[in-house]
């Protein structure tokens, strides 16, 4: 059926909404000058070089990749099997749980950040180890909707079924059976988390700030001194990102051909 006129100007208006500035951000962080033309006056790799030779920006992107990484294992460590038990053996407190972790959109990063400092700060407990637990805390909604949507589509309490029938424990049909049923949803789901807690600012900003030096808070202080800096930054972080997907993209395809 040929699709109306009015379908393709729509996809090409929001594609043009997306990609337009992508590329203006590419351009600007090879650029010389961009005052006067369309397109910049010249193009170098000068800002690159001044990025990658700069070992802050090493440490700032290392420890990005540390707050995100840690908080993502940790979520889909603990909060998975927990999850599981929920959905399978305590499907009454489902609601309860879903409102309780529904509260963390809520609370913006401001008011979290002041809380957290105003508990921890006299405590003795580390600010990263503090601002890894918010980290945490600020994706379950994303882990806990994915895990269980997987597990629904499955059919989880049939696979457990089946699986005790045929004289497996319930730690065992977990382990070889749902969790590679459920594991392509729990790498969107790690991989949506990783890409929102990578990006965010307030949170680590105000908690460990220059003390404790990230991507995000170095990011914001270049956009004081260069955009054309500043817009190198957003590559390479967009195209982290991407290499990041494209592996997550791969390893899902891989499992669901296996299963």
């Amino acid at each position: 059926m040929k699709r109306p006129f009015y379908h393709y100007l729509t996809i090409g208006i929001v594609l043009l909404y997306l990609v337009v500035p992508l590329i203006g951000t590419i351009l600007y962080s090879f650029a010389t000058k961009w005052h006067k033309t369309i397109l910049p006056e010249g193009f170098t790799f000068h800002w690159y070089q001044e990025l990658f030779g700069d070992p802050k920006f090493i440490e700032a992107l290392g420890r990005s990749l540390v707050f995100s990484l840690s908080a993502t294992v940790l979520s889909v460590v603990i909060m998975v099997p927990a999850i599981f038990s929920i959905v399978l053996y305590a499907p009454k407190l489902e609601k309860l749980i879903q409102s309780l972790i529904v509260i963390t959109y809520a609370m913006p990063g401001v008011i979290i950040a002041v809380g957290l400092i105003r508990a921890y700060s006299n405590s003795g407990v580390s600010m990263v180890l503090v601002t890894i637990g918010a980290y945490f805390v600020g994706i379950l909604p994303y882990m806990y909707q994915g895990t269980r949507n997987s597990l629904r589509n499955v059919h989880a309490f049939s696979l457990m079924e089946a699986a005790e029938i045929l004289g497996a424990s319930p730690l065992t049909a977990f382990r070889k059976v749902i969790l590679p049923n459920i594991l392509p949803g729990i790498l969107v789901s790690s991989l949506l988390s990783f890409s929102i807690l990578f990006g965010e600012f307030v949170l680590v900003n105000l908690l460990v700030g220059s003390s404790f030096e990230t991507i995000q808070v170095y990011l914001y202080k270049k956009l004081n001194v260069s955009g054309h800096l500043a817009s190198a930054i957003v590559v390479c972080y967009f195209f982290l990102i991407c290499i990041l997907s494209a592996i997550m993209i791969k390893m899902t395809r891989t499992k669901k051909e296996t299963v």
